[in-house]
């Protein structure tokens, strides 16, 4: 069944850093917020109980993880080009969609990538960000940044299986399930 999950970006809260399991909901819970903007945005009726969206001016997207073997560039390479063109951009009236930067790379270089992305968009262009990742670190941000948020899917594992829950929560994930996904 589908799990209707709540969505707030304002002034003091522009920026979510979601994390949680592979399969947990982090990428449908982006695309929904950015499908509801986008329907708001050309005065349809959106799929919610209550919305009110502001004003955007351009909805940006880095998710999923392909090569382009006709213009010759990795998966890496792809990914950089598209952060590049949000992080030159953007604007503090944008939605930003970022998911899972830094994937392409070791982790240490995708963590920092990671980190720098996302601290350049709170600090130099402030706009309304969804920044999905697996790189627990980061839900560190919000002690450090204002107006960040920490969200989580979360999922219950019973022995040997998981149960995911597809709900957000507020703040950081008590736990990984990588093994437990892995293992299905």
């Amino acid at each position: 069944p589908f799990i209707a999950n709540p969505i707030e970006l304002n002034p003091q809260r522009r920026m979510l850093i979601i994390t949680g399991p592979n399969m947990g909901g982090k990428s449908t819970y982006m695309r929904q917020t950015a499908l509801i903007a986008l329907m708001a945005h050309i005065g349809s009726y959106v799929p919610a109980e209550s919305a009110q969206v502001g004003p955007l001016d351009r909805i940006f997207t880095r998710i999923g993880a392909s090569d382009d073997l006709a213009s010759g560039r990795s998966t890496f390479m792809v990914e950089m080009t598209e952060t590049a063109n949000i992080l030159h951009n953007a604007t503090s009236h944008s939605l930003v969609l970022m998911d899972e930067i830094g994937r392409g790379t070791s982790t240490y270089d995708g963590l920092s990538l990671a980190w720098a992305s996302a601290e350049w968009l709170a600090r130099e262009i402030g706009a309304l960000t969804l920044f999905a990742t697996h790189y627990f670190e980061l839900t560190e941000l919000p002690n450090s940044l204002p107006h960040l948020a920490n969200v989580h899917l979360d999922a219950v594992e019973h022995g040997d299986s998981i149960a995911f829950i597809h709900a957000v929560q507020e703040g950081a994930p008590s736990k990984s399930f990588g093994w437990a996904v892995a293992g299905l």
